[in-house]
Parts: structure tokens; C-alpha cells; sequence
């Protein structure tokens, strides 16, 4: 049982030698340790508060470039629409400047027939004319060979031509 219950002597040196470590570390030791502990707490605490402005910034840089992005997408579309707008303008101008210069050359060839139509009906008339000048002239050499033929036709065509004006 001695082992377990320590001499009195014993005791007092253990106590002694304690002491005089407590003392030790208290003037020294403890000062150096709260010392260290308290810069290791503001460290700590001066990197949380850096910790959180860099949150602080990262959230707002986060929510600028959301807007940055939202404002792009937007702008984006701005230019998709004035695109399309501008594409269907031209197209419509193209529709346009193309149904007039159809329209204009449908006008110019309807012109060219219609001059080359008159120039054919004056030409058949010409070419009728001059055939029923030949033919008229064939006839009536061959009916009226003496003057009394043609005095008698000369009169006869008169009397039609009173009788045409007069209706």
C-alpha cells in the first residue's frame, strides 16, 4: 500500500517543485502562450473579416456580372430583332423594287407590240392598198376600154358616193 499513498516528504517536494514550475510558467510562460494565443484569435478573426469582405465582393461582383450578362442577352436580342427587321425590310424593298421593274418592263413590251402591231395593220393596209390599186386597175382596163365604159363608171361611182354621204 505504500505505493499507493505518497510519503509526506515526498509531498512536499513534489509540492515545492510545482510551485516554484507554476511561478516559472506563470511569469514567463503563460504571459507568452496568451500572448501568442491572443494574436493567433485576432489573426483569426482579422482573417474572417477579410473572409467576409472578399464574400461581400464576390457576391457583388457575382450580382454585377449577372447584370453585365442579363444586360448582354438583352442587348443581344435588341440586335436579333433589328436584324430580322432589317432583313424583312430589305426583302420587302427587293419584292418591291422588283414587282416595279416587272411591271415597267410588262409596260415596255406591251408598247413595243402595240407599235409593232400598228406598224404591221399599216403595212397589211399599205400592201391591201397597193394590191387593190393594181387589181382595180387590171379590172377596169380590162371593163372599160373605150371612153364611153368609162364615163358611165365614172358617173356610176359618183351616185354611190352621194348616196354613202348622204346616209
Amino acid at each position: 500500500m505504500s505505493l499507493l499513498v505518497p510519503d509526506s516528504g515526498l509531498l512536499f517536494w513534489m509540492l515545492l517543485s510545482f510551485g516554484i514550475v507554476f511561478l516559472v510558467l506563470a511569469k514567463y510562460g503563460f504571459p507568452i502562450i496568451t500572448k501568442m494565443v491572443e494574436e493567433r484569435k485576432q489573426y483569426i478573426d482579422h482573417s474572417l473579416v477579410v473572409a467576409k469582405e472578399a464574400n461581400e465582393q464576390l457576391a457583388h461582383i457575382k450580382a454585377e456580372g449577372e447584370h453585365i450578362l442579363a444586360k448582354a442577352h438583352e442587348e443581344q436580342a435588341h440586335i436579333l430583332k433589328e436584324a430580322a427587321e432589317a432583313r424583312e425590310r430589305i426583302v420587302r424593298e427587293a419584292k418591291e423594287q422588283a414587282r416595279l421593274e416587272g411591271d415597267r418592263m410588262l409596260a415596255e413590251v406591251r408598247r413595243q407590240i402595240q407599235t409593232e402591231k400598228e406598224d404591221a395593220i399599216r403595212d397589211i393596209r399599205r400592201q391591201v392598198a397597193v394590191l387593190s390599186v393594181d387589181i382595180a386597175e387590171k379590172v377596169l382596163r380590162k371593163n372599160l376600154n373605150t371612153d364611153k365604159e368609162q364615163m358611165e363608171m365614172i358617173d356610176r361611182m359618183l351616185d354611190e358616193l352621194t348616196n354613202v354621204s348622204k346616209n
